[in-house]
Order: structure tokens, then C-alpha cells, then sequence
């Protein structure tokens, strides 16, 4: 059991977190302590009942059970493997930026939800950080099920058809405009630590390091104004 806890308290805080919710809240259904409908994402009971906690629950909930155990498990799996790299990688010594892109991410797919009728939104979530890590990393070589190779850019594209063959998309380019700024609240939640590498659509390194060449010198940035989702 120690050895459990300190791998659990290994975790980046905010991996670790979303990691426990994605055990504790399927347990509880599993378990019959809560009655799982009350966990799924129905649009009548959100906008017109007022069960405002829907999104959330939905967002940590899977039905497990002996015919989507092993969906659960490998999707539980992935979110514990891509979110750390995102949170230790790209946004290390930022976690107020990365937790303002998952919100993002999650208001985008609640909308999507309730629109399609979604009830279960903890895939979705997972899957748009997995795709924003393969973006990240498009030209790295990664290997799947049977010893199959290919760029992490295709990862996306196999689990989503991985995830529906055995249980039953969010644009992003590197570089571009600014459109989104991560608010100072979060910042005082979640101070920012210097030293951290790279950031959400930041080109690769080889690219920036020829960047700061031709202007002279590193980039500094500057951490009060803070970290603007798309900026180079």
C-alpha cells in the first residue's frame, strides 16, 4: 500500500485528481451507493430540472460492468499516460494553463453533449487531450497494439476507431491567431513555476531554437500578463 501511495502522490496534481475522480465516482455507481442515472448527461434534467452537477458526473462516470471493463480500463489508462506528459511536458510549471485548457475542452464537449444527446462525456475529454499531445509531438514515432508503428499525429484517429470497435475531434494547427488567454484567477490558484518547457501550440523545439537564432537571443516570456492558448 505504500508503494501505492507514493505512486498515486507521483502523479501530477492535477492528473491526479482528475485520475481519482475517474476511479471514485464509477466505484460509487458500481456500487450502488448513488443510482448511476444521476451521474449521465440528460439535457431535460440539466436545463429544465436544474441538476446542475450533470456535466461534472458525467465527465468522471463510465459503466463498468463485464461487457465494458476492459473500455473502461484502457481509456483509464490512456488518461493516466497523456495527461501526465501534457501536464509534466508542455505545460510543466503551468498548471493553471493547462487546467484552463482542459476547461476549455470540457465546456466545448458539454455543449457538443447536450446537443447530441451525449450522456457520457469521460472518452471525449481524454481523447481531446490525447489529440492535443499528438499534435504536440506529430512527427514522433509511437507504437500500438501487435507492434504497430506510426506518427503520434495518426494516435487520435486509431484509439477513436480502437475505442468503437470494442465498445460499440478538435481542431488545432501549431501556431496561428490568439483567441483565448488563460484568466488571472487560475494563475492565483495555480501559480505558475519557472523554468517549465514549451506550451499549447507552441512550434516544436528545433523550430524555436532557429526562431531565437535570427532574432538574437531566447524569447522571455512574460508571466504577468499570462499564457495565451495559440500564441508562438
Amino acid at each position: 500500500m505504500s508503494d501505492l501511495g507514493d505512486w498515486f502522490r507521483s502523479i501530477p496534481v492535477i492528473t491526479r485528481y482528475w485520475f481519482a475522480g475517474a476511479i471514485v465516482v464509477p466505484l460509487v455507481g458500481k456500487l450502488g451507493l448513488i443510482n448511476a442515472s444521476y451521474f449521465l448527461l440528460w439535457p431535460d434534467a440539466f436545463l429544465y430540472h436544474f441538476q446542475i452537477w450533470r456535466p461534472v458526473t458525467a465527465t468522471f462516470f463510465f459503466p463498468v460492468g463485464p461487457g465494458t471493463g476492459f473500455l473502461y480500463l484502457v481509456n483509464l489508462y490512456f488518461l493516466y499516460q497523456y495527461s501526465t506528459r501534457l501536464e509534466t511536458g508542455a505545460f510543466d510549471g503551468r498548471p493553471a494553463d493547462y487546467m484552463f485548457m482542459l476547461l476549455f475542452n470540457w465546456i466545448c464537449i458539454v455543449i457538443t453533449g447536450l446537443v447530441m444527446d451525449m450522456q457520457l462525456l469521460m472518452i471525449p475529454l481524454i481523447m481531446s487531450v490525447l489529440y492535443v499531445w499528438a499534435q504536440l509531438n506529430r512527427d514522433m514515432i509511437v507504437s500500438f497494439w501487435f507492434g504497430t508503428r506510426f506518427k503520434a499525429c495518426y494516435l487520435p484517429w486509431v484509439i477513436l476507431g480502437f475505442n468503437y470497435i470494442i465498445g460499440g475531434s478538435y481542431p488545432m494547427d501549431l501556431g496561428g491567431r490568439t483567441f483565448l488567454s488563460t484568466p488571472q484567477f487560475l494563475y492565483r490558484w495555480l501559480p505558475s513555476r519557472r523554468g517549465g518547457v514549451s506550451g499549447f501550440g507552441v512550434p516544436p523545439a528545433s523550430m524555436r531554437r532557429a526562431a531565437e537564432h535570427q532574432l538574437g537571443g531566447g524569447g522571455r516570456h512574460n508571466w504577468g500578463q499570462g499564457f495565451r492558448l495559440g500564441d508562438q
